[in-house]
């Protein structure tokens, strides 16, 4: 049996995990050499490859020196901070990754935190050392402080450092001496990540992901704690409540490569896949058939925002998605619930509507994408914070916001957090650029975004993690200029909204079909206007001078789903429909609208 060792790879949004990853694989010689694999090799999604983000963890298995080593890929971003929790428990070190430039980010700061608190040994690599103004050296001090700060064990504070850039593809232990491989970070893993540790005794495995395939069903992966698990072998499964059903393992299969490769048995310390166990969810344990033990299950940190999904009840509804009834949503959110181990399911008094509690806004529209894409039509509310009684007191989630951008514009930044009920915490200038840290109510940062990249001419780079419950801290002034809405279903003729466009700005093209009670625009006021852009030109035969200007239109806004989500208020929902996003109010007609006035 070849040593293991199993590694999760952590870090900031952007600051290069799977780059990292994808060098890993290519000096370990996992492609043919004429192969053409491309870049981020393991963001497979459409989402994940149109975003340039990670959404969910996966992981790879490499051999290097007669080792093989196990490499867990996560997300960066503080909304998909469950995929970090429910991975962690497969590794048995961590290798955590800085920007020499940009230091300890929020989110680092939470992944490390994780990883340390589960005792795992963290390896640091200083990414990027070939940015210009970059500062290793004050980086690694800073990471050392962030550890203490965490309150890392001595073992844990004694960690080994190498330097350099994954995407020039060198690794050294010293950022002066440029190498020509990443050998030295391979070597680091292999001399300090500890082997993982075997227990003698009853078989035991922790479900921390699952798979799921046409032909067999679904998988259940996650490593192995102690004893042998072999094909056919029967074994009991423990869920989170405790029961414990009986069940057979048909297959089992090891990670190698990008791949899985079948086998008959599995020693301990292996991360490992296993087909024919039915009716498991993450977190469940695989144990002995005999005497079944359960292992502690993951710790899920709680949700800290809702919105509602509706069916789509427009005019519109099921002229573009196959999937529209309450019955197909359902089923698929529930779907949803057993992979995204952060989300949360709940039922309201109406059948067709449910609540669903997520991470952030970023956690809930990749689900509401992924949904739309797969041809489902829904109708989404206002992102909502979810509200507390602590102590007897109101209290909101509060998130630490780290904002990035051009040192002459950072008073604009301050300004707008302050406005939302924000507290400035320090303010630091690195090069040209300043970084300044907040303390925020979650509802402020829900629409910020926006602002802050309108005002900043898109130079703002923003990152935010959660923090804690605080007490209620007032209204927060919302969006300040109210909506058009169309009077009429029909075409959005030019000639009308030419005529209107000193009324607002507009989110429609000329000749789209519209409805009635869809938000057509944005007032240049406060309050709602109907109005009605299906009006032709009046024709008469008679000619007359100055009427027949040509009408030059102002291309509309067009919201991304985020946006859109982040722009409504709350007697507004988002329709998603695989082809469109439209906005519009809950009551279409004008005299509902006044009748059941929010």
């Amino acid at each position: 049996m070849a040593s293991i060792r199993n590694i999760a790879i952590i870090a900031h949004v952007d600051h290069g995990k799977t780059t990292l990853v994808d060098k890993i694989m290519y000096h370990c010689q996992l492609f043919r050499d004429n192969e053409n694999t491309g870049d981020l090799i393991l963001d497979n999604n459409d989402l994940e490859r149109e975003r340039g983000i990670t959404i969910t963890s996966k992981n790879v298995s490499v051999v290097y020196k007669g080792t093989k080593i196990n490499i867990i890929d996560t997300p960066g971003h503080a909304d998909f901070g469950g995929e970090v929790e429910r991975v962690l428990n497969m590794a048995d070190g961590v290798c955590l990754l800085v920007d020499a430039f940009e230091g300890p980010m929020p989110q680092t700061r939470f992944v490390l935190q994780k990883a340390l608190d589960l005792g795992l040994k963290p390896c640091v690599v200083i990414n990027k050392v070939d940015k210009e103004n970059c500062t290793p050296e004050e980086v690694h001090e800073k990471v050392f402080d962030l550890m203490f700060e965490l309150g890392a064990t001595e073992e844990q504070l004694d960690f080994p450092t190498v330097y350099g850039s994954a995407k020039n593809n060198w690794m050294s232990d010293d950022f002066r001496n440029q190498t020509d491989n990443i050998e030295p970070l391979l070597d680091m893993v292999i001399n300090n990540v500890p082997e993982p540790k075997v227990s003698e005794g009853t078989p035991q495995m922790l479900i921390t992901s699952l798979d799921f395939s046409a032909f067999t069903g679904r998988i259940a992966i996650g490593r192995l704690e102690r004893g042998v698990l072999k094909e056919g072998m029967p074994i009991s499964l423990v869920k989170r409540d405790g029961t414990v059903t009986k069940s057979r393992i048909k297959e089992l299969h090891t990670f190698e490569g990008l791949g899985r490769k079948k086998v008959q048995e599995v020693i301990a310390g292996d991360i490992c896949a296993i087909i024919g166990v039915e009716g498991f969810e993450i977190g469940d344990t695989i144990a002995d058939f005999e005497n079944p033990e359960a292992l502690q299950t993951i710790a899920i940190d709680e949700p800290t925002m809702s919105m509602l999904f509706t069916i789509n009840d427009s005019p519109f509804f099921g002229k573009e998605g196959k999937f529209v009834t309450s019955r197909h949503i359902r089923e698929r959110l529930t779907k949803e619930l057993e992979k995204n181990l952060a989300m949360k399911l709940g039922e309201t008094d109406s059948a067709d509507k449910f609540m669903v509690f997520g991470r952030g806004v970023l956690h809930l529209s990749v689900l509401i994408e992924t949904m739309r894409r797969e041809g489902y039509e829904l109708q989404i509310g206002q992102p909502q914070v979810i509200i507390k009684e602590i102590d007897g007191k109101k209290s909101e989630p509060i998130e630490e916001l780290t904002i990035d951008l051009p040192e002459h514009l950072s008073g604009r930044a301050v300004e707008f957090v302050t406005i939302r009920k924000g507290e400035l915490l320090s303010m630091e200038a690195k090069g040209e650029r300043m970084i300044v840290k907040f303390n925020i109510p979650s509802r402020g940062i829900i629409g910020l975004r926006n602002q802050l990249l309108t005002a900043t001419a898109g130079e703002a780079i923003m990152a935010h993690r959660y923090i804690g419950y605080e007490p209620y801290k007032g209204e927060i002034p919302g969006r300040n200029n109210g909506s058009l809405i169309s009077m009429e279903n029909g075409k959005a003729i030019p000639y009308s909204i030419d005529k209107l466009q000193d009324r607002g700005k507009f989110f429609v093209n000329a000749n789209d079909e519209i409805y009635e009670g869809q938000v057509i625009g944005e007032n240049s006021r406060s309050d709602d206007m109907t109005v009605n852009v299906t009006k032709m030109k009046k024709q008469s035969n008679v000619r007359s001078s100055g009427n027949d200007e040509k009408a030059r239109i102002i291309p509309p806004i067009i919201f991304s789903l985020e946006e859109a989500l982040e722009y409504i208020q709350k007697d507004e929902y988002v329709e998603v429909t695989p082809k469109s996003l439209r906005v519009r109010k809950i009551y279409l007609n004008e005299t509902d609208r006044k009748r059941f006035k929010f």
